[in-house]
């Protein structure tokens, strides 16, 4: 039996390793993924006991990661010497806007000066931090409305070298989705955002989109479709800040064997390979499309990160925030 079978076939575990809870195994597809993850690595539990963990982001000030727990409204920040800690609370619902349920934040992102952007559910904006303070967050509407509507729930967002954000906007933070009575646009988009230049409508064909990077060289976005009818990541050219050319970059109804989960958040290696998250956990993909592995923690996983080093990836699956040592 070929090493990768043997990889295929472990089944899903959970042990401990020098203290450390470990769970479910890493997927080898393809010997290029020996030059990102070791034989020997393992998927290491760092908390648990999350309602749906989110939005991870490296913050190197702080020296941590920090994710959220979309039902709880609330933000969190894991630091290798405190563990994890409440960091903000409320993350993404203080009563800005209608809303059906009382979800917090989903995708984090810093911008060029170090801020913290939050896509933030129950407000339907995207808002900017206006201080670090633990106790009392306070923030700065960055973008609420499209053609005078209100957003449905701002999900993840990615900026590019010229400061110009680029986010997605599909229905999760409504109770009833498209049916819901508060959505006020009746698609859901995917959107450009600038100060100097305002909102533009880039995309509107996706059912859900999602997760969002952009590639090394700028020129192609990727959007994954966390819809089980259609589980694709889409790609688009990025041409004078226009989408076009829409193209299934991988389309998960490929894969052998799938997993719990949907295409949902995405980032970009230095390297140029796409981490996804998606069906059966994080799938690494090449820029040319090519599923090399998958690190599967037997969990639906919702987000990744790296930390500002590419040392660990991040990741937030269901009710636990785990990592992956990386080469």
């Amino acid at each position: 039996m070929s090493k990768s079978i043997l990889h295929f076939c472990v089944f899903f575990i959970s042990l401990t390793l020098q203290g450390q809870e470990t769970i479910g195994m890493i997927e080898r597809l393809d010997p290029d993924i020996d030059k990102f993850i070791s034989d020997n690595a393992q998927i290491e539990v760092l908390a648990s006991g999350f309602s749906w963990a989110e939005g991870p982001v490296w913050v190197s000030h702080l020296n941590g990661i920090l994710f959220t727990d979309v039902p709880k409204n609330t933000a969190y920040l894991w630091t290798e010497n405190k563990g994890v800690t409440e960091f903000l609370k409320p993350s993404g619902m203080t009563n800005h806007a209608p809303h059906s349920t009382n979800e917090g934040a989903n995708g984090l992102l810093l911008d060029a000066a170090g801020n913290l952007v939050l896509c933030q559910h129950g407000d339907r904006r995207v808002a900017r931090l206006k201080n670090w303070s633990f106790n009392e967050p306070e923030y700065e509407t960055l973008i609420d409305h499209y053609d005078g509507k209100r957003f449905n729930s701002p999900n993840d967002l990615v900026f590019n070298t010229k400061d110009e954000l680029f986010f997605t906007d599909p229905p999760y933070g409504l109770k009833d989705q498209d049916r819901d009575p508060l959505k006020e646009l009746s698609f859901n988009g995917i959107y450009k955002w600038s100060k100097e230049k305002g909102i533009t409508l880039l995309n509107k064909a996706l059912s859900r989109p999602n997760g969002i990077a952009i590639s090394l060289d700028e020129k192609t976005i990727y959007v994954g479709n966390s819809d089980a009818n259609n589980p694709i990541i889409a790609a688009f050219d990025l041409v004078d800040g226009r989408l076009i050319n829409q193209r299934v970059f991988f389309d998960a109804k490929s894969m052998e064997k799938k997993g719990m989960g949907l295409f949902d958040g995405l980032k970009v290696h230095s390297s140029g390979v796409l981490f996804a998250t998606g069906p059966g956990g994080v799938l690494l993909i090449t820029p040319e499309g090519k599923h090399i592995g998958t690190v599967r923690p037997g969990k639906a996983t919702a987000n990744c990160a790296f930390d500002k080093d590419e040392n660990y990836l991040y990741l937030t699956s269901t009710n636990v925030l785990a990592r992956i040592k990386l080469k």
